[in-house]
């Protein structure tokens, strides 16, 4: 008796309180505005994710269209368009059955062919067909990550006709490619219609207009730089963050020729401050790396060394006769990546290198920040080994022994010198409500809502 009563008080306490702040449930309407760096031409999830991929061209993808399988902050394979699926010949043959009922924004009905036809575009090596409601992948050989890889922007489903439509829960009212673009709620989305009306994203914003439009109360969602993070906590502003899911490395355009230039870019890693420039440039954000994935995808990224050694550095560019004069490329529109290549060129003089500061296209090395692609520490890697303009690599045994010597031997072409892992972080107003970061770094509002002071 004592026990029935004693869970009725709960009960009632909280439905008393849900009755006392019934002027913050979610609410339908309003339009959000949303701020970018990324400005992408094109809204084809296939470009987006081969000629800008970013974590705010993956959000735009999310927000459009919708993939077979989707993967959720725990890695686990949830399902989206595919109600079902399965694998024979040891996961060779794929099958996936598609959700009945489903709708592209133009009205036309997902049907098995449209879904193998959008599957074929992103991927030209994958034999796709359809058989009826069902997609049937057949590889070359097996491929125990094709679900995390279906998960993938590039492979959400889009009906490419006169326009490209997909069946996300937004629909394109008003596109200026690489400028904003105008999305509205799709009435008939299987997922259920989103609370918002509308969202109205600005492309090509740096992180300072981005801040200040957000100060102006001019944006209610915007992307905050890895080194003011801690001065939006410190305001008591809302801000939400991913995992360390961004790359900060530099990545060299061509393999080393020689020898002697493999040990000049060895004198290079060695010579970067990592942890000054942490505490320093970074505010504290972010965890040094000398691994291309971040541990907590790998398990395995602390055993890469990331320590300075000076000594070392200048002992293997005295081995070395000829000194060049490297190119280091970064990115003129972003004022961290400036000072951060500024400080790598002290570091590299210190060893006895020439670094000179160049924002052309014509350069040596590049300072990159590239977005982590997937959960999944083997699709993962392939695709930022692809990013970087390596060949891509395929974990088929599964085993992290594999993973981490394929890693290892990329590293060692000294192709890529790994820095930082960095999280994505988002400042959103106090009236957004229910918006959250995905563990991949984009923005999720698809439940998302405005509180307004009507409420």
């Amino acid at each position: 008796m004592k026990r029935t009563v004693w869970a009725w008080l709960v009960v009632s306490s909280v439905l008393f309180a849900a009755l006392a702040h019934g002027e913050v449930r979610p609410r339908y309407g309003g339009t959000l505005h949303v701020t970018m760096r990324a400005a992408p031409t094109s809204l084809d999830p296939v470009e987006i994710s081969t000629n800008a991929d970013s974590f705010g061209g993956r959000g735009v993808v999310a927000l459009l269209f919708d993939t077979l399988v989707s993967m959720d902050d725990s890695a686990r394979v949830q399902p989206a368009l595919a109600q079902t699926w399965q694998s024979t010949h040891g996961n060779q043959n794929w099958e996936f059955r598609l959700r009945q009922g489903v709708k592209f924004h133009d009205g036309t009905l997902l049907t098995g062919e449209i879904a193998a036809a959008s599957l074929r575009t992103a991927n030209p090596g994958w034999k796709v067909t359809a058989d009826g409601n069902t997609v049937v992948i057949d590889l070359e050989s097996a491929d125990s990550d094709m679900l995390a890889e279906l998960a993938l922007s590039r492979n959400a489903i889009a009906k490419r006709d006169q326009k490209i439509v997909g069946t996300g829960p937004f629909a394109v009212a008003q596109w200026q490619p690489g400028k904003s673009a105008t999305l509205v709620a799709n009435e008939e989305s299987w997922r259920g219609r989103p609370f918002l009306d509308a969202i109205e994203i600005e492309m090509g914003r740096s992180f300072r207009d981005q801040m200040n439009a957000f100060d102006m109360r001019k944006a209610d969602l915007v992307e905050v730089a890895p080194e003011q993070m801690h001065h939006i906590v410190q305001e008591r502003r809302s801000l939400a963050s991913s995992g360390r899911m961004e790359l900060l490395a530099l990545a060299f355009t061509k393999d080393a020729s020689s020898t002697e230039e493999r040990q000049l870019r060895q004198a290079l890693g060695l010579s970067i401050e990592r942890a000054s420039i942490r505490n320093v440039l970074l505010q504290g954000t972010g965890e040094p790396g000398g691994s291309l994935l971040p541990s907590s995808i790998s398990g395995y990224g602390f055993v890469f060394p990331i320590a300075a050694d000076l000594q070392k550095a200048r002992q293997l560019r005295n081995e070395v006769r000829s000194l060049p004069t490297w190119r280091l490329g970064y990115d003129g529109n972003d004022p961290l990546s400036r000072v951060l290549a500024e400080r790598i060129a002290l570091n590299a003089k210190d060893a006895g290198l020439s670094l000179r500061l160049a924002t052309t296209d014509e350069v040596d090395l590049r300072l990159a920040r590239i977005p982590i692609a997937s959960s999944n520490p083997s699709v993962a890697l392939s695709e930022l080994l692809t990013r970087i303009g390596m060949p891509a690599v395929k974990n088929k045994s599964g085993t992290v022994e594999d993973l981490y010597g394929q890693e290892q031997s990329a590293i060692a072409t000294e192709r890529v010198i790994p820095l930082f892992h960095l999280p994505v972080a988002y400042a959103s107003a106090p009236a957004l409500k229910d918006c959250d970061v995905r563990l991949v770094g984009t923005w999720d509002v698809e439940r998302a809502w405005l509180e307004t002071s009507q409420q």
